[in-house]
């Protein structure tokens, strides 16, 4: 063995998920990305320090090296199950809904949406059960309603929850806010608002505060005070953050330097299942063609999240979901006693979320499960076309309404499942999950890429700091352009 010294310089970025932590080492060289390695370790949840130095043990045996120095380290979680929100605004269809879709954009988990026109009862009753890490407070236009943001600080005052609340509402009223707020001791961070006219949505501000508060949240956990610490940002960034970060520079690309174009993104994950989806010739979209810009069919970058759909700690979700015959549909099997195989399976895997199948069946079980998580969430995630007539919203059978994504031309797969899994198998379950879309506006024969290294949260963690070299590199990974990732220290 030997020691790796790197020709440039050496960044290595880890990923601090609930079941594995990652680490991906890349050396940076003549304003070029170059891919180093990857590996990974159970995380450890008491110390999180023990699990990547685990990973990085791991990565210099598979590179069978004795050493090698970070000259840069950046890293992400989604441990315990990443960032807790709860999103409350003015009326539920602009403002509330306009607050949760800034607050996905920043890869957290939007629990709830409350609005000024619920009960105040209910609202004090979500935010006790939910105890949220954040929430983001908004409401009114700038100069505009200023009683719906002062009501609910009240609200979250009298449910007496340990919280951080953004303000990103009607700057006219942030101040008075800020002070009902503080005075009940509560942590309060002032942003522009999110929807400062009818027609635009302002996500950068927001969403770099959710950033922040996340790395002040997650340094409750085992050693991850030491790691936002270290790392050369100060950020430890949520991964599914970094993710769509990555897809919107693939696709709307940077300064001088072209993206791919509209792009749909599936991660799929142990306990979740995104969807993100960067339609480019919606960022220029004029105002008068938006209406309200809560509605998602006209936003460049839109993000989802199922909750409940994962395959190893949410598998049995799945199953209250779908139901076990059809999750052993989409692998060609069928039976009363597979259906029970696959619900004992599924509750195992619930308790023993870092399992790693390796027999026939189980393998099977797994892919199943795969893609009914995606068909449920890309059928979520996407619009669809009008079975009967709406007078009033002057809809005909067959009109699209929602996101509308048939002429997105490449989808890329994310996540264990698809590192795990060869080509062929990881574009099986792409192609079932995307099939037989009925009435639904998924992509048409998309080109399918495959993200099969788990590179993607890394890509969007140095397109922050190294755009153009993170987008060149993203380019050849994907193949999306000629030339290989050159596979090399």
């Amino acid at each position: 063995m030997q020691s790796i010294v790197a020709q440039g310089t050496c960044l290595m970025i880890y990923d601090l998920g609930s079941t594995f932590t990652k680490v991906t080492a890349f050396t940076l060289k003549d304003g070029d990305l170059v891919f180093t390695g990857r590996s990974q370790a159970p995380t450890t949840v008491d110390n999180i320090v023990i699990g990547m130095q685990n990973a990085h043990y791991n990565l210099l045996n598979a590179l069978d090296v004795k050493s090698m120095q970070s000259d840069e380290t950046y890293a992400t979680s989604s441990a315990a199950g990443g960032l807790r929100m709860v999103a409350m605004g003015y009326m539920p269809r602009v403002t509330a809904k306009a607050a949760k879709e800034v607050a996905m954009s920043a890869g957290a988990r939007v629990l709830e949406i409350v609005s000024y026109e619920d009960e105040p009862g209910f609202k004090i009753e979500v935010l006790q059960e939910i105890k949220p890490d954040i929430i983001l407070l908004a409401g009114g236009t700038d100069g505009g309603d200023q009683d719906s943001m002062v009501h609910n600080a009240g609200v979250i005052l009298e449910s007496k929850i340990d919280t951080a609340v953004i303000v990103a509402g009607n700057v006219d009223a942030q101040a008075r806010i800020g002070q009902i707020l503080e005075s009940g001791n509560v942590k309060v961070v002032r942003v522009p608002n999110v929807m400062p006219t009818i027609h635009q949505l302002n996500v950068r501000p927001a969403r770099q505060a959710i950033h922040e508060q996340f790395i002040r949240q997650i340094t409750r956990a085992g050693g991850l005070r030491k790691i936002s610490e270290t790392v050369s940002n100060g950020k430890v960034l949520p991964t599914p953050g970094a993710v769509l970060m990555g897809a919107e520079l693939l696709a709307l690309g940077v300064d001088g330097l072209d993206g791919v174009g509209d792009l749909l993104l599936v991660d799929v994950g142990g306990a979740t299942t995104d969807v993100h989806s960067v339609l480019f010739s919606l960022q220029d979209i004029p105002d008068e063609e938006k209406g309200l810009i809560v509605s998602n069919e006209k936003q460049a970058l839109y993000r989802t999240v199922e909750g409940n759909l994962g395959v190893r700690i949410s598998a049995g979700g799945i199953l209250d979901t779908a139901g076990p015959a059809l999750i052993l549909r989409q692998v060609d099997l069928a039976g009363s006693d597979l259906e029970q195989q696959l619900c004992n399976y599924a509750a195992y895997l619930e308790k023993n979320p870092d399992h790693i199948s390796t027999i026939d069946t189980e393998q099977l079980f797994d892919e199943g499960l795969t893609i009914t998580a995606l068909q449920i969430a890309l059928k979520r995630h996407v619009g669809y076309l009008s079975r009967e007539y709406d007078p009033v919203a002057g809809i005909a059978p067959g009109t699209p309404v929602g996101r509308d994504l048939r002429k997105v031309s490449r989808v890329v797969g994310v996540g264990g499942v698809f590192t795990h899994s060869d080509y062929g198998k990881a574009v099986r379950i792409l192609t079932r999950a995307l099939a037989n879309p009925g009435w639904s506006l998924l992509p048409k024969q998309p080109e399918l890429i495959i993200d099969n290294d788990y590179l993607m949260y890394a890509i969007g963690v140095l397109s922050q700091m190294y755009p153009a070299a993170s987008l060149r590199f993203a380019k050849r990974y994907l193949k999306l352009e000629d030339g290989g990732t050159g596979n090399e220290c």
